[in-house]
C-alpha cells in the first residue's frame, strides 16, 4: 500500500511540475471573464420492475450455474402494509402462498411441491442471518419483519444448498433497507390504514457518522381481520451498527425482533364455509410468537483476490399458543350446567438456536483458466424445549397460565451439527463456467424429557445427521447478457420434533427414523434479450424417506400407528418467467409480465394409514402442490405515477396423500378448489420525498381458501381475505 502512495504521489508531482506553469497563467485570465450561471438541467426517467438474477460471485456465495431471483420491492406496485406474498413475490414462478390466518404477520411459501407451512422447507435468513427458529427441531420461520423495512429480496434455488445449507427449497434473503450513508441523520415514516381496522405504522432512523454507519426502525400494526375473531396486534424493531475499522475490515451488529399476538377463529366445514366464509368457530383462541435475532458480523478483505467473513447469530423467543382443539363441527360452547367453558391447552416453546459460520472466498488461477474457490465450515448448538398439553384456563382471553400441576409433553430436542463446504468456480472459456462442490454433515440430536401418556423408556430418541452432498452446476454465456445454466446437487431435511412425537397412546415412534434425502436438478435460460426478460428452466426434485405413520401390529396383536419413513415422492416441472416493455412514447411505459409454472408433484412407493389399515397412495398428487400457478400483471407508468392489474391462478390441490376429493363433515378433508384473483396498486413517487401507495386486493371479492391444514392452526378450511382496501403515505427526510 505505501509503494502505491509512493507512486501515486510521484505522478502527480510530475504532473503539476509540468503543468503548473501553464495552469497559473490560465487562471489568471480566467479571473478577468464574467462568470455566467448554466440554466438547470432535469432529467427525467420512468422507473421499471424487472426481476433480476444474482451474480456468478455474490458476497462470498458463488451462484454461476444457479437459477436466482432478485426482486427490489421498493419498486413495486404491491400491498406492502398487508404483506400480501402474491403480489410481493409475485415474479418468482411456481411459488405457493399459503394464506394461513389472513392478518399479514407472516409469509408461508414453497416452491416445488414442498410443504408451505411457515415456510419451513426454506432457509431463511435476514441480512444473510439464518433467521429459522430452529433449522433440526422446528424450522419454522416465527421472526417475520414488516415489509416495509425490507429493499429487496433474494432468493436461490436448491442447487446453491451445498453453500447455505441442505434445504430442498432453497434460501430467500430477505435485505433490510440502509441509511444513506451521505447524511448524518436521516428518517422514514410510512404510516397506512386499511379495510378491517388495518392500521400500520413504521419509522425508522439512519446515516453515517464518521466511521460509524447505524440504521434502526420501529413498527406497530393493529388489525380487526376479515374474519369474525381474528383480530391481530404486531410490532417490529430492529437495529444495525456497521463500523469501518480499516478500509480492509468492516464490523456489524444486528439486533432484530418480531412479535404479535393473533386471535384466531378457527377451522371451517364446507357448510360453514359456504354460508357465511367470515365467521368464527374460535373465540378463545391466540397464538404469539415473541422473537429476537441478535448477530455479529466481521468481513475481512486482506486483499483484493481474498475476502474472509465470520458471523455469530442466534434465534431466541418463544411460540406461545393457548386453543381450544378440536375438529371445524365441534362447537366450543359453555357447558349448560355450570356455564363454563372447557379448558383450553396451553403450549410453549422456547428457542435456543445458536449458529457460528466462517466463509472464505479467493480468487486464483488454475494454469491460464481464473477460478474462485469458497470453503467454509458452519456449527449449530440448539436448545429447543417444548412444553405442551398443558391444561389452561376456561377464560376466553389470551393466557397462558395453567390451572393443574404438569405438562402432557415436557421435551428438550438438543441438537449439535457442524457442516464443512468447499465449491469452486472454474471459467473454463470467457463464456464457460463449471462449479462442482461438496458439503459435510456431521450432527446429532438427542429428544429428552417426559410424555404423561407414554413410557418414559420409549421416549429418548437419538437421530444422526451424516451426510456427504455433493452437487455441480454450469453456465454458459450466449451473449453478455443471456446464460443458459444447469445444475445438481443433493440435499437432506432432518426429522424435526413434530415427525417423532407421538400424539396419543395408541402410536409409537420408529427408533430408526432416518433424515429425509434426495436432491435437485434444474436447467433453464435467463437474461435480457432487447426488452424482453426471460428465465425459463425446468427441474426435478426427488424426496426420499418422507415422514408419515402406518399401521403395524404390535408385540400382543393389538394394532398401532407407527410414526416411521413412509416412501419418497418426485417432483417434476418447468418455471417460466418473461417480463417485456409492451408500449413506450416519451414519459409513457407499459410492461407486463407472466410467471407461470407447471409442476407434477407426486408420491412414489408410499403407503400411508387409513385409520385401521395402510393404503398404497403411489403415484397420487402431493399435497398443497398445484399443477398450474399463474400470476400476470400489466404496469402502467407515466412520469411519477404508476398503475398495476395483476391476475392471479392458482390449480386444484389435495389436502391429503389420499387425494380425497369428496369433503369431510369436518372439513378436515377433501379438495381446495382452484381460484383466480385481480388485484390493483397504484404508486406516486413525488420528488423522493413522498410515496403515496393505494391498493385494492382481490377486487371481485372472490371466496377462497388456499389450504386444508391437518394438524395447527386446526384442521378445516381458513379462509383468505376477500376484497380489502388499503392506502399508505411514506415520507422520507
Amino acid at each position: 500500500m505505501l509503494m502505491l502512495m509512493g507512486r501515486f504521489y510521484l505522478v502527480i508531482s510530475v504532473f503539476f511540475a509540468g503543468c503548473w506553469p501553464g495552469f497559473v497563467q490560465a487562471q489568471q485570465q480566467a479571473d478577468t471573464l464574467k462568470v455566467n450561471t448554466l440554466d438547470t438541467l432535469t432529467v427525467e426517467g420512468i422507473r421499471q420492475i424487472r426481476t433480476e438474477s444474482l451474480p456468478d460471485v455474490h458476497g462470498t456465495y458463488l451462484l454461476a450455474g444457479k437459477r436466482s431471483e432478485l426482486i427490489r420491492l421498493t419498486n413495486l406496485d404491491a400491498n406492502i402494509a398487508s404483506k400480501t406474498g402474491r403480489q410481493l413475490l409475485a415474479r418468482i414462478p411456481g411459488l405457493f402462498v399459503y394464506d394461513m390466518d389472513g392478518t399479514g404477520n407472516q409469509l408461508n411459501i414453497a416452491t416445488r411441491g414442498l410443504d408451505p407451512h411457515r415456510s419451513w422447507e426454506l432457509n431463511i435468513r435476514q441480512n444473510g442471518i439464518i433467521t429459522n427458529s430452529d433449522m433440526y427441531g422446528y424450522p419454522a420461520s416465527h421472526y417475520s419483519p414488516p415489509t416495509e423495512s425490507l429493499e429487496r429480496v433474494e432468493l436461490v434455488r436448491g442447487t446453491g444448498s451445498l453453500q447455505y445449507g441442505a434445504q430442498f427449497g432453497g434460501m430467500i434473503n430477505y435485505i433490510t433497507k440502509a441509511a444513506d450513508t451521505t447524511r448524518r441523520f436521516g428518517f422514514e415514516s410510512i404510516n397506512a390504514v386499511g379495510s378491517y381496522g388495518l392500521l400500520s405504522t413504521y419509522n425508522a432512523i439512519g446515516g453515517k457518522v464518521g466511521r460509524l454507519t447505524y440504521y434502526a426502525y420501529d413498527y406497530r400494526r393493529v388489525f380487526a381481520g376479515y374474519r369474525e375473531n381474528a383480530r391481530s396486534h404486531a410490532q417490529a424493531q430492529f437495529v444495525s451498527l456497521q463500523f469501518q475499522a480499516t478500509n480492509r475490515l468492516r464490523l456489524r451488529a444486528e439486533l432484530g425482533r418480531s412479535t404479535y399476538l393473533a386471535q384466531q377463529p378457527g377451522p371451517l366445514t364446507d357448510a360453514q364455509f359456504a354460508r357465511n366464509p367470515r365467521q368464527a368457530t374460535r373465540s378463545r383462541n391466540y397464538f404469539n410468537p415473541d422473537i429476537y435475532v441478535p448477530s455479529l458480523r466481521a468481513v475481512w478483505q486482506p486483499s483484493d483476490r481474498t475476502q474472509l467473513t465470520a458471523t455469530l447469530s442466534a434465534v431466541l423467543g418463544m411460540r406461545n399458543s393457548v386453543l381450544f382443539d378440536a375438529f371445524a363441527d365441534v362447537p366450543d360452547a359453555p357447558d349448560p350446567q355450570t356455564g363454563q367453558y372447557k379448558p383450553r391447552q396451553v403450549d410453549i416453546d422456547h428457542f435456543n438456536s445458536y449458529t457460528a459460520e466462517i466463509r472464505l472466498l479467493h480468487r486464483y488461477q488454475i494454469g491460464p483458466l481464473p477460478a474462485t474457490l469458497v470453503i467454509g465450515v458452519q456449527g449449530m448448538n440448539n436448545d429447543l424445549h417444548r412444553r405442551q398439553v398443558g391444561r389452561g384456563t376456561t377464560g376466553s382471553a389470551f393466557d397462558l397460565s395453567l390451572t393443574a400441576t404438569g405438562w402432557g409433553r415436557d421435551l428438550h430436542y438438543y441438537t449439535r451439527n457442524v457442516a464443512v463446504f468447499a465449491e469452486s468456480q472454474v471459467e473454463l472459456t470467457p463464456k464457460l463456467t463449471l462449479s462442482p462442490g461438496i458439503r459435510r454433515e456431521n450432527g446429532l440430536t438427542r429428544m429428552r424429557g417426559t410424555i404423561s401418556y407414554y413410557s418414559p423408556d420409549a421416549v429418548p430418541n437419538d437421530i444422526a445427521h451424516q451426510f456427504t452432498l455433493l452437487g455441480v452446476s454450469s453456465q454458459y454465456r450466449i451473449t453478455p447478457q443471456i446464460r443458459f445454466y444447469a445444475g445438481y446437487s443433493q440435499a437432506y431435511r432432518p426429522v424435526i420434533f413434530k415427525d417423532i412425537i407421538p400424539v396419543s397412546v395408541y402410536e409409537r415412534v420408529d427408533t430408526n427414523l432416518k433424515d429425509a434425502h434426495g436432491y435437485t436438478l434444474e436447467a433453464g435460460v435467463a437474461g435480457l434479450w432487447r426488452s424482453i426478460h426471460v428465465n425459463v428452466g425446468v427441474f426435478d426434485l426427488l424426496y426420499r424417506n418422507r415422514l408419515g405413520s402406518i399401521v403395524t401390529t404390535s408385540a400382543d396383536g393389538s394394532s398401532t400407528v407407527l410414526r416411521t419413513n413412509i416412501g419418497d415422492s418426485r417432483s417434476r416441472g418447468v418455471e417460466a418467467l418473461l417480463e417485456a416493455d409492451l408500449f413506450r412514447s416519451g414519459k409513457l411505459l407499459v410492461s407486463g409480465f407472466t410467471s407461470t409454472a407447471y409442476l407434477d408433484a407426486r408420491y412414489l412407493n408410499v403407503q400411508v394409514s387409513t385409520g385401521t389399515e395402510n393404503r398404497s397412495v403411489s403415484g397420487n398428487r402431493v399435497e398443497a402442490a398445484p399443477a398450474w400457478t399463474s400470476r400476470n400483471g400489466v404496469t402502467l407508468r407515466y412520469r411519477q405515477v404508476s398503475l398495476t392489474t395483476q391476475y392471479s391462478y392458482v390449480g386444484k390441490t389435495f389436502s391429503d396423500a389420499l387425494n380425497t376429493e369428496i369433503p369431510t363433515g369436518n372439513g378436515a378433508r377433501g379438495l381446495v378448489p382452484a381460484y383466480s384473483l385481480w388485484d390493483l396498486n397504484a404508486t406516486w413517487w413525488f420528488r423522493k420525498r413522498l410515496t403515496i401507495r393505494g391498493s385494492i386486493s382481490n377486487l371481485t371479492n372472490r371466496q377462497y381458501f388456499t389450504k386444508r391444514p391437518t394438524f395447527y392452526p386446526g384442521p378445516g378450511i381458513w379462509p383468505s381475505d376477500g376484497r380489502s382496501f388499503t392506502l399508505s403515505a411514506g415520507l422520507r427526510l
